[in-house]
């Protein structure tokens, strides 16, 4: 699909049909990003938005491996100093 740019004083903008709008997800506030095949406009995501389950699907630390498993290296067998 093409669009014409339009004047909207020092910068120019697009019409977004309302199709296009729904088939994308896009609301009254959008992220752009450049990239070397061109301009991408994406739905805006909140900061962090996923994290919860994304955590919740890495598991808990008792189906882990845990840190008194793991065995001694060199660096633990040194005497350290502060």
């Amino acid at each position: 699909m093409k669009a014409r740019l339009t004047r909207i004083g020092n910068s120019r903008g697009i019409r977004i049909p309302k199709p296009l709008l729904a088939q994308c997800g896009l609301g009254n506030v959008v992220e752009l990003r450049v990239t070397p095949a061109g301009l991408v406009i994406a739905p805006h995501r909140a900061a962090r938005s996923g994290w919860r389950e994304a955590f919740a699907a890495a598991g808990s630390a008792d189906d882990g491996l845990l840190l008194t498993q793991v065995p001694a290296n060199l660096f633990d067998s040194e005497e350290w100093s502060w």
